[in-house]
């Protein structure tokens, strides 16, 4: 019980804390509307399963003993966040109520940006790997390790599903969008901010 509780805990903290899967859902909310900010939201979820499945069947022991192979690991989440950073900020599109028609963004596209902002992110890998590490039991049968990973992944969901419905509401996303090119800025800068920091992450 104290270990289930140790991980909901952890995990909640961790889930509800800014970072770049906050900063793709809002933008994907006001931008295209709750469709595609819950199913971005989905994408952040079943990414978290990357991270889990590497940590439950030891590969991440191989990435962070690896100077190297953890330096590629940062650089192709620096790059992505960055890039979808630097689009965001130069996007010079207005968008207005009921345009987003205009402007649509399909199931798939919205779902690997929520999957990859996640499952290239270090720093989500060292919160997995810490979860398992620190406070799971070594002996636990790897069904109850994918368990907590399930509620690690639904935690996500759950929660960036919630912020996609806020910033979609309409009179929330009115004001947002009244707003829109100054957000898509801050929201961009904010991202390519997020994703040089993770050059100055490591696991020492």
């Amino acid at each position: 019980m104290n270990e289930i509780i140790a991980v909901a805990t952890i995990t909640i903290l961790d889930v509800i804390s800014p970072g770049p899967d906050f900063a793709m859902v809002t933008r994907s909310s006001y931008t295209y509307g709750v469709k595609t900010g819950l199913i971005c939201a989905l994408g952040i979820a079943i990414g978290v399963q990357v991270h889990v499945f590497y940590t439950i069947f030891g590969i991440t022991v191989i990435i962070m003993s690896s100077p190297t192979l953890f330096l590629v690991v940062k650089l192709l989440g620096v790059f992505y966040l960055v890039y979808i950073g630097f689009k965001s900020f130069i996007n010079k599109t207005k968008i207005t109520t009921g345009a987003s028609q205009g402007q649509s963004l399909s199931h798939f596209v919205a779902f690997k940006t929520g999957f990859l902002t996640n499952a290239l992110n270090p720093k989500t890998m060292f919160f997995v790997v810490s979860v398992y590490s620190q406070v799971i039991q070594v002996n636990n049968s790897v069904w109850l390790n994918l368990g907590y990973g399930l509620f690690i992944s639904f935690a996500h969901l759950v929660w960036f599903s919630l912020i996609a419905l806020f910033f979609a509401t309409p009179t929330v996303r009115n004001k947002v969008l009244n707003y829109q090119l100054v957000m898509d800025k801050v929201i961009g800068l904010l991202l390519i901010v997020l994703g040089l920091s993770l050059l100055f992450f490591n696991v020492s």
